[in-house]
């Protein structure tokens, strides 16, 4: 990893208007190592402020001397996480691409863990996971929980990996592996968890690690948008992603 020096962040938004400036303030704060940050934000069709705001800040910062380097893709419609992501992935330019949620519900504060094997081990893939941690983590909902720990398990019947946290939203990658993965993604919405992890599972010798984060969650009165039937629907991902896609 010597080479290395550019970690794009990638950040799909959605009527996070409350959250949104928070969020690029710590990320700006972060501690990435090594790495220049490269923020790249994409708005997924949000009907709110969101837009108006992340683009007021970059304005903002326009002539700021060694001004961080902020990307804001708009998208007209709504078309979900997974087409966000695969928007931002595209566009960026950097050797490690991260991905951080909107909502602040992961914590830039964690970035040092998530690329400590990157650089000492020369990791390809890690997963931020919210269940091996002795950091803070916010209780929130049993059933949530426990659908998670069946998900994971699934997808870890058909990949044959010991992860412990599948559906984190904390995910980082090589660049010159999620970029030859990209274009083929299909999913346009939350299957894209469950279609990264049965790709990469399909990578032969693909060095995949797992570091313990926080977790601040939100509620559903707070904004938390994923459901139960975003669940179902993951189980069939999960079989389908694996066994019927290459």
């Amino acid at each position: 990893m010597a080479k290395t020096n550019i970690l794009s962040i990638v950040i799909p938004v959605f009527n996070e208007e409350k959250y949104i400036l928070k969020t690029i303030l710590q990320v700006l704060k972060s501690n990435s190592l090594k790495f220049k940050k490269e923020i790249i934000i994409i708005d997924d069709g949000s009907t709110d402020n969101t837009y108006h705001q992340i683009k007021k800040y970059i304005r903002s910062i326009k002539y700021i001397k060694n001004k961080p380097i902020v990307k804001l893709i708009k998208k007209l419609r709504n078309e979900g996480k997974g087409a966000a992501l695969k928007t931002g992935i595209l566009n960026s330019s950097g050797d490690i691409i991260l991905i951080q949620d909107a909502d602040l519900e992961y914590s830039p504060d964690d970035y040092p863990v998530l690329l400590e094997p990157f650089i000492k081990n020369d990791a390809d893939v890690v997963y931020g996971s919210r269940f091996i941690s002795q950091k803070p983590h916010r209780a929130l909902y049993f059933w949530h929980f426990l659908g998670n720990l069946f998900l994971t398990t699934l997808s870890n019947a058909f990949t044959n990996i010991n992860l412990t946290d599948m559906e984190t939203g904390f995910k980082v990658f090589k660049k010159s592996i999620i970029g030859k993965l990209v274009k083929k993604l299909k999913s346009n919405r939350f299957g894209f968890e469950p279609e990264i992890t049965a790709k990469i599972s399909k990578i032969k010798d693909i060095k995949i690690y797992e570091v313990g984060i926080s977790y601040w969650g939100r509620t559903y009165k707070e904004g938390k948008k994923i459901n139960w039937k975003d669940g179902v629907k993951t189980i069939w991902q999960i079989i389908k992603f694996n066994l019927f896609s290459k």
